[in-house]
């Protein structure tokens, strides 16, 4: 019993000594490893249906196929707006066989008749009639145009 008792008492004593009477306590921390914040892209950016309108309205242009290139090179740039603007509401919005009507600088005037909607090759398509008066001539263009993904209205086919 002896020799435990003197294994023990060093033993013991050697534990206690560990112990602190400070109060204070020191406990081992693991060491601290930094995650990098996820990287999150930014989301894309969808225009709202009016600015699809808009920019469709901006770049569907009369002179890209929709009127006969005699007159087009006598139209004002009044003509020409008018012209456009006609010509968009009239593929966009237009009953079939209902022409719209449009009025630009000199007694230049215009209408354009829109057919039903039909859809080739995933795209929306109308065929169109655009007759331009100057001066008293007339000036017809026949045509289909489609609405691309973009919204913006191209004369696929035109006829003179």
């Amino acid at each position: 019993m002896n020799r435990i008792a003197l294994i023990a008492v060093p033993l013991l004593a050697v534990s206690l000594a560990a112990c602190s009477s400070t109060g204070s306590t020191r406990m081992a921390q693991a060491p601290v490893v930094a995650t990098p914040a996820p990287v999150v892209a930014p989301a894309p950016v969808v225009p709202t249906p009016a600015q699809t309108t808009q920019q469709a309205m901006l770049t569907t242009s009369v002179a890209n196929g929709f009127v006969d290139p005699a007159a087009l090179r006598q139209m004002t740039a009044k003509d020409s707006q008018e012209a456009n603007s006609a010509q968009f509401y009239a593929l966009q919005f237009g009953r079939p066989g209902a022409p719209r009507q449009w009025a630009g600088d000199r007694g230049t005037t215009g209408s354009i008749a829109v057919g039903p909607y039909v859809r080739v090759n995933n795209l929306d398509c109308r065929d169109f009639t655009h007759t331009v008066k100057i001066g008293g001539t007339d000036y017809v263009r026949k045509g289909t145009a489609c609405r691309e993904q973009n919204g913006i209205w191209t004369v696929e086919q035109g006829v003179a």
